[in-house]
């Protein structure tokens, strides 16, 4: 897998720029890879990610936003309004986690 460096942490990704090492993650880093897509991050975003990342442990796989909405209680439309655009990938993106399957 690729190493580059995400502020001053050097992290390994997958060709789309996807962590794919687990516990290389922190909230520093999460701030960083938000900022690249245009996102400052607030507890609101933070309660979202520490979820996902939560769930991904639990379960092996990155949830979606239906199991997101359902499980945790955040509704979809709040999801799209702190990730605007494909918020699922977002999400996964800054939570250090792979890429939803079914996401393009």
């Amino acid at each position: 897998m690729p190493v580059t460096t995400i502020g001053a942490t050097q992290v390994h990704v997958d060709s789309e720029g996807f962590l794919t090492d687990y516990d290389e993650w922190s909230e520093d880093l999460a701030r960083q890879l938000a900022a690249n897509i245009g996102i400052e991050l607030t507890d609101a975003h933070l309660r979202v990610l520490r979820f996902l990342r939560e769930d991904y442990k639990e379960q092996g796989e990155t949830p979606t936003l239906r199991r997101v909405s359902t499980v945790a209680g955040i509704p979809v439309r709040e999801l799209f309004t702190l990730f605007p655009g494909k918020p699922a990938k977002k999400m996964a993106y800054i939570a250090g986690l792979p890429k939803p399957v079914g996401c393009v």
